[in-house]
C-alpha cells in the first residue's frame, strides 16, 4: 500500500509506500535520540493514521508537532513513564513529558492487563504529550476483545457557545470494541467542530475553511486557512 503525498497547490502528488515512510519516520526520530523500539512504536502510530485516510494526525505532523517540540527541549526523547499509584484496577502515570504516542499504548497495554485479570482497567497519565490519533489506543484493545475507551485534553482553542474566546480543549473521545463483522467499531473523534489537524490539511491543500469551523475575535468566520 503506498501513502499520496501532495507536492504542491495543485493536485500533483508522490505515492509512497507506506513502509517506506513508517521506517523514515522512525529513524527521524531515532536521529533524535528516542530508543529504537520507541521510535517505531511511534512512527507505527503516525502511520496508521495514515492508513486509515486521517491525514490531519499522520506523518504531515512528523516535524511541526514531535521533531520541533523534542528540539526545543518541550517533549523528552526518552520515555521515562512512572507508576505513582496503582491499584488492582486502576494506574495514575507520569510520563515526564516523554513522548505521549509511546507512552499513550503502554499504558493502553497497562490497562489493559489489568481488564483481563479483573473485568475492567483504568489508566491515567499525567506530564505526556500529544499522542497522536485516540482510535489507536481503542483499537488495540478491539483486537484483544476488549472495549477500549480513551481520551485526552488538549490546549485552548476552542470558543464556547456565543463566545470569540478559545477556553475549551478540543478534547478527543474515542470508543472502539470488538465486533461480529470482519472490523471492529470504532468512534473517535474531537468534542469540537473540527479539529486543528484537519484545519492544517486545508492549509496544507491551499483550501478554505467551511464556514463555522474558525471563529475571529471580531465574531465574524474565518475561511483562509494560511492565516489562522
Amino acid at each position: 500500500m503506498t501513502k499520496r503525498i501532495k507536492t504542491g497547490p495543485a493536485e500533483s502528488c508522490a505515492w509512497v509506500p507506506f513502509d517506506l515512510l513508517e521506517r523514515f519516520t522512525a529513524d527521524v526520530f531515532g536521529s533524535l535520540g528516542v530508543p529504537a523500539d520507541e521510535a517505531r512504536s511511534a512512527a507505527q502510530v503516525l502511520s496508521e493514521s495514515d492508513r486509515r485516510g486521517i491525514d490531519s494526525h499522520g506523518v504531515a505532523r512528523l516535524k511541526q508537532i514531535y521533531v520541533d517540540r523534542i528540539r526545543s527541549g518541550q517533549i523528552s526523547p526518552v520515555c521515562r513513564m512512572e507508576i505513582v499509584r496503582e491499584g488492582p484496577t486502576t494506574a495514575v502515570i507520569d510520563g515526564h513529558n516523554g513522548l505521549g504516542l509511546v507512552i499513550a499504548g503502554k499504558a493502553m497495554n497497562l490497562a489493559m492487563e489489568k481488564a483481563s485479570r479483573f473485568g475492567m482497567g483504568l489508566s491515567a497519565v499525567r506530564r505526556s504529550n500529544h499522542y497522536g490519533i485516540a482510535g489507536y489506543y481503542a483499537l488495540m484493545a478491539a483486537k484483544q476483545d476488549q472495549i477500549g475507551i480513551t481520551g485526552t485534553n488538549a490546549r485552548p482553542s476552542v470558543a464556547p457557545t456565543f463566545s470569540v474566546e478559545a477556553i475549551l480543549g478540543t478534547n478527543p473521545l474515542c470508543f472502539g470494541m470488538p465486533t461480529d463483522e470482519p472490523f471492529p467499531f470504532i468512534l473517535d473523534c474531537a468534542t469540537s467542530v473540527s479539529q486543528r489537524g484537519k484545519i492544517e490539511v486545508y492549509a496544507r491543500r491551499r483550501k478554505a475553511v467551511p464556514s463555522g469551523w474558525v471563529i475571529g475575535r471580531d465574531g465574524r468566520y474565518r475561511h483562509d486557512a494560511q492565516t489562522i
